[in-house]
């Protein structure tokens, strides 16, 4: 099932893949079941649905693409977009990810998608990583049917997670304690997952894992992906049992998190297009504030327009990238919020808003041993941080 609002003017397509975490074995497949049911069956969804962010139709909300087709693909298959097993006798559940998106492309096909010039595929969380594994595979399933022509191309929200060590270990129980390359080695056989066979091809068999992770599935892509990654992404520090529950975070937590935002930076560095500010934060493309959120001055709807020109431009004389129009953006500075278009922070308990500062202290920051760290003073740290430096 998926959502469709067509432009008939239009021949820019863009489906989007739903995220939601997955489930990897009976026991937490049936607890999802019975708690977060739309994400297993789509036996409640409402007849229609309303496009944010980059699936608004507002230009305002959504500068570049609003007048594009749009699809919305709902995630009821909890295999972050991989599996290819149907309910079986031994299966109690059917893990039809990859099926899914062959069979929406089949259909949309008849409907206009046939004509198309460009199609994005794009996706935020598990839908993020969705798009990493499937792109390549959209793009051959045109091919095959005939449709040369169409420029497929990926983008990936939220869904760049490392295989780092967790700040506490903990045994795989539930999705959220489990470490993530155990989740996915286990989810991997229970869902009968598939990767691309460039990426397959990189690792020992039983190490197909390894492609749920964007920085080593992103060097075997073909079709071009812009990924757009907060450094400190909510879903991330929670698979790490990084906390952030109100009480100060203890030095060992902040370090950790510091140096999170230190790793990631480092697998962005050669990614072409990318986009991550340092906030704390999770998906962002379907976000009604998304084109609130600026890394060293450029928006997101921006850079997205820069890459869609610099790829039209390099596809006629391979140019060097477009001046004024950036596509590589990451901010430098070390710490959660330390860039002032962050999205508003509010506190887990009060639901207060909070700025940097008290975000910061909150988060027991000590502004006297960081500007000490920093070679500063402990006023000019402090003006830094409110403006944002």
């Amino acid at each position: 099932s998926y959502y469709l609002k067509e432009s008939k003017g239009s021949r820019r397509w863009l489906l989007f893949l739903e995220g939601g975490w997955y489930c990897f074995n009976r026991e937490n497949c049936d607890t999802r079941y019975d708690t977060m049911r739309r994400l297993m069956s789509s036996r409640e969804w409402p007849a229609t649905r309303v496009g944010t962010g980059i699936l608004s139709s507002q230009p305002e909300e959504n500068p570049h693409w609003w007048n594009a087709n749009m699809v919305f693909i709902p995630y009821c298959s909890s295999d972050v977009w991989s599996g290819a097993s149907s309910k079986s006798e031994k299966n109690e559940y059917a893990f039809m990810g990859a099926l899914i998106i062959q069979e929406v492309i089949k259909e949309l096909v008849g409907k206009g998608l046939s004509t198309a010039k460009v199609l994005l595929l794009a996706g935020s969380s598990a839908g993020g990583t969705g798009v990493l594994l499937n792109v390549d595979r959209v793009a051959e399933q045109l091919e095959e049917m005939g449709y040369q022509g169409i420029q497929v191309r990926g983008l990936a929200d939220s869904g760049w997670f490392l295989d780092n060590k967790q700040y506490r270990r903990t045994d795989c129980i539930d999705t959220i304690t489990c470490a993530p390359t155990e989740a996915i080695r286990r989810g991997i056989r229970y869902w009968n997952g598939i990767v691309p066979e460039r990426c397959k091809l990189q690792f020992k068999e039983g190490e197909e894992w390894n492609c749920f992770f964007g920085y080593k599935i992103y060097p075997t892509l073909r079709c071009p992906v812009f990924v757009v990654q907060w450094l400190f992404d909510e879903a991330q520090l929670t698979v790490d049992n990084v906390h952030l529950t109100g009480q100060p975070v203890q030095e060992g937590q902040w370090l950790y998190i510091q140096n999170l935002g230190r790793e990631l930076r480092n697998t962005l560095k050669d990614v072409t297009a990318s986009f991550a500010p340092a906030c704390l934060s999770h998906e962002i493309i379907t976000r009604n504030h998304w084109t609130d959120i600026q890394v060293k001055g450029t928006s997101l709807p921006r850079a997205l327009h820069c890459w869609d020109r610099s790829l039209h431009e390099n596809s006629k004389n391979g140019k060097a990238p477009l001046k004024g129009c950036p596509i590589h953006l990451i901010d430098s500075c070390p710490w959660p919020h330390c860039n002032p278009s962050c999205p508003t922070i509010r506190d887990q308990f009060t639901g207060q808003e909070m700025n940097v500062i008290q975000f910061l202290m909150h988060m027991g920051f000590d502004v006297q041993k960081m500007a000490q760290q920093q070679g500063l003073e402990p006023s000019k740290l402090l003006g830094m941080l409110s403006s944002g430096n």
